[in-house]
């Protein structure tokens, strides 16, 4: 089930309306999301639980919150 604007604000605080937008046309659900900042906020930790890689959708949320944070 694809994920509501207050599903983004809840995982990121606040964020800004085109990476909102972005983060919504991916489809993805709000545990993607979840995932893909876990990954992005320490895939170290993740990688050493012995978790799989990311699969296509958070690896896509992982690229657009990234690119954000290099802004």
């Amino acid at each position: 089930m694809p994920m509501t604007r207050e599903e983004i604000v809840s995982v990121l605080g606040q964020a800004d309306e085109t990476l909102i937008a972005d983060i919504l046309s991916t489809d993805a659900s709000y545990g993607e999301l979840r995932e893909a900042w876990a990954w992005l906020n320490g895939d170290e930790a993740l990688m050493g639980e012995g978790r799989p890689l990311p699969g296509t959708r958070v690896a896509e949320l992982i690229e657009l919150l990234d690119s954000d944070q290099e802004d």
